[in-house]
């Protein structure tokens, strides 16, 4: 692994340094793109637009154009904007976890203790496991600024999240959602007795990328030559007005059946 952030946690009037690692991996498989009539690989250039010529990384600047003139950026400037965003997640509240909606959850990373960081690292992880509290702060990450969300994993670890700002979610008004019409009392009590077949406890290895296995199951197919034959998937129906005690019904029917086998 390798640390993408190295900083420090702000817990009151204690620092706890630390480096941040990325908790996730793709699973999602490394296609390239090819030209289509002689599978040669297809190559994206940094091409400065009036000359024409390829521009390499070392030589490549960032800016913001502002009337009509780009205003070019450096490392001391992103520092400037906020000096002590860029190395301090300072925690500015507790909250229970369960008050945050995981429609603001982002992405998961690995917070790494540095040295003479480890008793205060552990310190917060085992305060917020007693409090059931998780901490939430402001940090920049790659030029960004983020809200993270400090909890404990496993009794072992912290990990951070990043969270989603406020004003990036969007407003759903514009959307058809259907009238606040109460259901029926049977449909919303054979609904109930599916979702109560159904519960148990959540095991996230019960979930695997399987689409990755089978598309590499076809590559290795196609690569011997053979020809694929997919099935075609059925088009939801539209327009058909469903009933749903009959398919409620056949649901806790094959749930039942599964069940017993």
């Amino acid at each position: 692994m390798k640390a993408i952030w190295n900083g420090a946690i702000g817990f009151g009037l204690v620092n706890i340094p630390v480096k941040i690692y990325s908790a996730t991996e793709t699973t999602k498989l490394d296609l390239d793109m090819l030209d289509k009539s002689d599978f040669s690989n297809i190559r994206f250039k940094r091409v400065n637009e009036n000359t024409g010529k390829e521009v390499k990384w070392e030589n490549i600047v960032k800016g913001y154009l502002m009337d009509d003139k780009y205003i070019v950026l450096d490392e001391e400037d992103y520092e400037a904007a906020s000096p002590e965003k860029t190395k301090i997640l300072s925690i500015d509240q507790f909250v229970k976890e369960v008050e945050v909606d995981s429609m603001y959850f982002e992405t998961p990373y690995y917070l790494e203790p540095q040295k003479n960081g480890e008793n205060a690292y552990r310190l917060l992880l085992k305060a917020l496991e007693k409090t059931a509290m998780v901490g939430i702060g402001t940090f920049v990450l790659r030029e960004t600024e983020a809200i993270g969300m400090i909890r404990p994993y496993k009794d072992d670890i912290l990990v951070l999240n990043r969270l989603r700002f406020d004003q990036e979610i969007r407003d759903y008004k514009d959307l058809k959602i259907p009238a606040q019409k109460a259901p029926k009392p049977a449909e919303l009590k054979m609904a109930v007795n599916l979702i109560e077949q159904l519960s148990q406890e959540f095991d996230p290895a019960m979930y695997k990328d399987t689409y990755s296995d089978e598309l590499m199951k076809i590559i290795k197919q196609k690569a011997k030559g053979k020809n694929i034959k997919a099935k075609k998937a059925q088009p939801a129906k539209e327009g058909k007005v469903i009933d749903l005690m009959a398919q409620l019904k056949a649901s806790l029917n094959t749930s039942k059946s599964k069940s017993a086998s």
